[in-house]
């Protein structure tokens, strides 16, 4: 799941990258209205995580601007403005949630991955292929009972190939669901991460490799 953060105070666009980062989502960040604006254009988002007043105008004008566009991305508004009627305009512009600083890191990371299961409201927090059962609101992998100790980056590899499930994944959707800006499209980093997903899962790996294509999980393996 990938997730836009934008913000112009550096220790808080820092701390909460880190905190999403650390819980398995891949962050991009943007400090002005310019710079989301650019970063909106050229990629897809679970989930957005917006500053109130930031350089270039109020956040609030460019989620209105998205939901005219169709942008249905979940939006949740991070800001000090927590007055009643503050709240009330976040929501009538679109936003799904509304989170007043100072707050919890560990608060804002459940929400976020929340909205970001919401974009598609069809997916169930449970997900279970053969013997392997995903537990989204856990944060939990296991394999016939055993809990399995993932990383967050192999744990988000391993949703993005149940909810393709018998379909082939290809190494640039992962780097577009799995991994921010700064992935180097060029280094094999999807390859180690799936090749220490499959040895953890362990025999028989229902994870196939497709010569020149991706990944699929088959659920006849």
């Amino acid at each position: 799941m990938r997730v836009l953060v934008v913000e112009d105070d550096p220790d808080i666009r820092t701390s909460v990258e880190r905190g999403l980062v650390a819980a398995g989502l891949a962050v991009d960040t943007a400090s002005s209205l310019d710079d989301a604006d650019v970063q909106l254009a050229i990629n897809d988002y679970d989930c957005l995580v917006l500053d109130r007043m930031i350089p270039g105008g109020d956040t609030i004008d460019l989620l209105i601007e998205r939901r005219r566009g169709g942008d249905a991305t979940p939006a949740l508004f991070l800001t000090a403005r927590d007055a009643v009627e503050d709240r009330v305009d976040g929501f009538e512009a679109g936003g799904d949630d509304y989170l007043v600083k100072p707050f919890a890191l560990d608060e804002l990371i459940v929400r976020v991955r929340a909205l970001c299961r919401r974009r598609d409201s069809v997916a169930p927090s449970r997900l279970v292929v053969g013997d392997v059962e995903i537990d989204r609101a856990r944060a939990e992998v296991r394999r016939d009972g055993v809990l399995l100790p993932l990383t967050a980056k192999e744990s988000s590899i391993l949703e993005q190939l149940v909810d393709h499930v018998d379909t082939v994944v290809t190494r640039s959707h992962l780097i577009e669901h799995c991994w921010d800006e700064t992935h180097d499209p060029m280094s094999n980093v999807v390859d180690v991460h799936v090749s220490s997903l499959r040895r953890k899962l362990g025999d028989p790996c229902p994870i196939r490799t497709v010569r020149g294509q991706g990944f699929i999980l088959e659920t006849g393996t």
